[in-house]
């Protein structure tokens, strides 16, 4: 599938770095590292995201969901940032089990070094944007199968990648103080992923997810 990149895109050389990486690398190694289902009849993996299962195949990662439809928006098959994050996954990951410890994005590693870049991209982008849309926000988390929390004014857990959880938290603003919001990881992203910018991708992909749900 065409990834939807011009030649002078900024996306295109990351991603025709990591696609040859994933193309070198030897299939079972990435199922021995993410134990992401690999079914050798069809040459592909089978992932699961935001609530949409995708067959992703190898080596050329032609990328298409196989459920989800009631969900309707599917960024690995044409999103940039979703795409090159999923590589990077792939190309390095590492799938462990999460305590069910959940971390601010200051205590991941080099987190408190970028947190202004991921306050602005990420954290106030949330806030602004649903925090006075609560019910909007709500259909939206419970449509991908979103856990309901009790921290917050309305607050969701829900599963990233596999195993890889976030948990979106909102206070609704007032005449008095704008709305505010926080994402915590699950405490195995940093073993996942490890650059903080990763950790930022997985914010702005997940509230592209809201802004493209939210009609």
């Amino acid at each position: 599938m065409d990834p939807g990149y011009r030649k002078d895109s900024k996306e295109m050389l990351p991603y025709e770095y990591y696609l040859k990486l994933y193309q070198e690398t030897d299939p079972y190694d990435i199922l021995k590292r993410t134990d992401i289902v690999y079914d050798t009849m069809t040459a592909s993996f089978r992932l699961h995201m935001m609530g949409v299962t995708y067959q992703i195949t190898y080596p050329d990662f032609n990328v298409r969901h196989i459920d989800g439809e009631k969900i309707g928006w599917y960024p690995l098959e044409g999103k940039a940032n979703a795409r090159i994050l999923v590589l990077r996954y792939l190309n390095e990951g590492v799938r462990a089990p999460a305590s069910g410890k959940f971390l601010t994005y200051r205590e991941i590693p080099w987190g408190e070094v970028y947190y202004k870049q991921f306050n602005g991209r990420c954290i106030s982008r949330l806030a602004f944007g649903f925090g006075n849309k609560l019910e909007k926000f709500e259909e939206i988390m419970n449509k991908i199968g979103a856990v309901k929390l009790k921290a917050g004014d309305v607050s969701y857990e829900f599963e990233f990648i596999d195993d890889l959880k976030l948990r979106m938290i909102l206070w609704e603003g007032d005449e008095e103080f704008p709305p505010s919001a926080q994402i915590l990881f699950s405490d195995n992203f940093p073993i996942a992923f490890h650059q903080g910018e990763d950790m930022a991708v997985v914010g702005d992909v997940a509230i592209d997810m809201l802004k493209a749900l939210d009609k």
